[in-house]
Parts: structure tokens; C-alpha cells; sequence
């Protein structure tokens, strides 16, 4: 062996106690990029009760960095140290929508991050007002449609705010469905909810676990997912393909959230947090909590097989966002 591959091998050898030891000697920080209390800060919280053990004893801490639809958490993952102590759960929007949503970004969603695992799967729902669809005749998603058209200006549709997947897909339903749907941007799916269900506006598009109990007590009625086809935790509720009547049939938008750490992060780190994370998802309960909140938990084969998920779905998001028309500034 040449002097200079033996040094290079001893490095290595020495480097990767370090990293263990600088590890276990300080937190590990999970970014979550909301607030706390939502479905995305409890999974943060799962995590950070579950790992400890499967990391040789190493702390985990949740970091609240809440703010633009999760732009702010992102950035402050792309500019954390990479040396093993913050990881983050971000969702597509953050990963896949953001590049082609906004005309800048304070970071690379391809070029800052380093994949670990998928941790979920969900669609969003679409729901309206009980009492406004018995009044106009909304039977499903393609009557809802036709009276949009029939009433321009009339129809209206609340998101969790601008930017949103709620956002996305209230002005891709208009634009593909051909009816004009009045947007109605609040600060949270929360009171967007309240005021769906007062009549104040018709519709709204969110995660299904705000609007599945009062889809249950007939407050509101489910009209349609935003796959392609039924998602399996709402049985009976209709995906986007029966909807091709009024142009929606080729609508398929299912996000998902992942973990992922800061670029040049090392790999044996990486593949270290990868087993932890896979490993605790796979445990019986953890999975019933996420099925509770409306999620499929779902993990990747590999890091690699996380970005190539990435890879494979920037494409029909950002397809959603030109066809929204929605364009913001930063």
C-alpha cells in the first residue's frame, strides 16, 4: 500500500469516532417548520421520544422554525452545520413546489439537502359547506364545477394560506375545471375551517384529519381527493380520474413529508439516522398514530431511493403550479 492511501485510510478510521463522539455529546435537533400543535410537529415529537435509543443515547430535541408555508424551516436546515446534530421533516412543498413557486429561494432544494427517509403520504381533501351543496345542488365534485361555471365570480375557496398545496390546488381546480373559484387565503387550515362552516365560503382543499369530523357529524361533505384514485384511509370519497368530465381526470397530487439533513452531512451518518428513523416507523403503534392524523407512514428503500422521489416528482408539481397560474416574490 502507497504511504499516501495508508494516511488516507488511517484518517478515516480516526474521523469517524469523532463524529460518534461529537454526536452523542450534543442534541440532535429536529427542525420542524410549523408550530407546534399540528400533525408535522407531533411526528417531530414522535421521533424525538423514539430515537434516543437506536442513536447510543443521544438527546433529540424538536425546533419549532414556523413561517411560509415551511420556507423558513427549510432555510435554517440548508444553512445548519452538517455535522450530524439537525435534521428536518419537510414537506414537498418545501422540496418539490417552492423552486418553481417562488421567482427566488434562499436555498437549493436539490444542492443543501441530503436525503434520509420519506416518513409519510397523504392527499388532500376536498370539502364544502353541508348546507350550501343541498342548496345548489353540489352532488359531487363535477356539479360543483358546472355551477362555478354557470355563476362566475359566485364559487369560493378557502386554503390554509397563499402559496399553499391548499392554495395550488383551489386555483388548479378552477383553471382545469374551467370555473372561476374566488380564493380566500387564511393564516392556518383552522380558520379556514371555521369559516367553511359557516357559509362564509363554499369549499375548502386540506389535510383530511381538520375535516373528517365534521365530514362525519354532516357539517361539511367530502367531494373528492386530490390523487388520482381513492385514498385507502378515506374509503367512499372519490378520486380526481372521476372527475375527467369536467377536466380534473389527469389531476394526481399526493404529498408527503421527509427527513432530511444538511448537505455534506457524512454518509455513515446518514445511514445511521436512516436505520433509527426506519426502524422506529416500523414499530406497530407508531404507524397506528400517523393512520390517526390521516397519513400513510411510508419510508424509503434507501437515502438514495428518497431522492429519487424527489427527482421523479418535481415535474407534476410544478405542472400544478402553471397550472394555477400562481407566480409569488420573495
Amino acid at each position: 500500500m502507497r504511504r499516501r492511501d495508508l494516511w488516507l485510510g488511517t484518517a478515516v478510521a480516526l474521523s469517524a469516532p469523532a463524529l460518534t463522539r461529537a454526536e452523542s455529546q450534543r442534541p440532535l435537533r429536529i427542525i420542524v417548520p410549523f408550530a407546534p400543535g399540528g400533525a408535522i410537529d407531533l411526528i417531530g415529537r414522535m421521533l424525538a421520544d423514539r430515537l434516543p435509543p437506536l442513536l447510543s443515547g443521544q438527546t433529540v430535541v424538536v425546533d419549532n422554525r414556523g413561517g411560509a408555508g415551511g420556507l423558513i424551516g427549510a432555510e435554517n436546515l440548508a444553512h445548519s452545520a452538517p455535522d450530524g446534530t439537525t435534521l428536518g421533516i419537510l414537506g414537498v412543498s418545501a422540496v418539490c413546489v417552492f423552486p418553481s413557486l417562488y421567482d427566488r429561494l434562499p436555498y437549493d432544494p436539490v444542492r443543501d439537502f441530503v436525503p434520509v427517509t420519506q416518513v409519510t403520504s397523504g392527499v388532500s381533501l376536498c370539502a364544502v359547506n353541508a348546507d350550501t351543496a343541498r342548496r345548489n345542488g353540489w352532488t359531487d365534485l363535477s356539479a360543483m364545477i358546472r355551477w362555478g361555471r354557470a355563476n362566475p365570480g359566485r364559487l369560493s375557496g378557502a386554503s390554509s394560506g397563499t402559496g399553499t398545496t391548499s392554495h395550488l390546488l383551489i386555483s388548479a381546480l378552477g383553471k382545469l375545471g374551467g370555473a372561476e373559484i374566488i380564493h380566500v387565503p387564511y393564516r392556518g387550515g383552522g380558520p379556514a375551517l371555521q369559516d367553511t362552516l359557516t357559509g362564509t365560503v363554499d369549499m375548502m382543499f386540506d389535510v383530511p384529519t381538520i375535516l373528517l369530523p365534521q365530514i362525519a357529524d354532516g357539517t361539511l361533505r367530502a367531494l373528492a381527493v386530490s390523487s388520482a384514485e381513492e385514498f385507502p384511509l378515506i374509503p367512499g370519497v372519490p378520486g380526481m380520474q372521476n372527475f375527467r368530465d369536467v377536466g380534473l381526470g389527469d389531476l394526481d397530487m399526493v404529498a408527503w413529508n421527509a427527513v432530511m439533513a444538511p448537505a455534506n452531512t457524512p454518509a455513515e451518518i446518514v445511514q445511521r439516522q436512516f436505520e433509527a428513523i426506519t426502524r422506529v416507523m416500523r414499530e406497530p403503534d407508531f404507524a397506528t398514530r400517523f393512520r390517526q392524523m390521516g397519513f400513510l407512514p411510508v419510508t424509503s428503500d434507501s437515502p438514495a431511493a428518497l431522492a429519487e422521489l424527489v427527482q421523479r416528482d418535481t415535474p407534476a408539481w410544478r405542472r400544478l403550479v402553471e397550472s394555477s397560474g400562481i407566480r409569488l416574490t420573495l
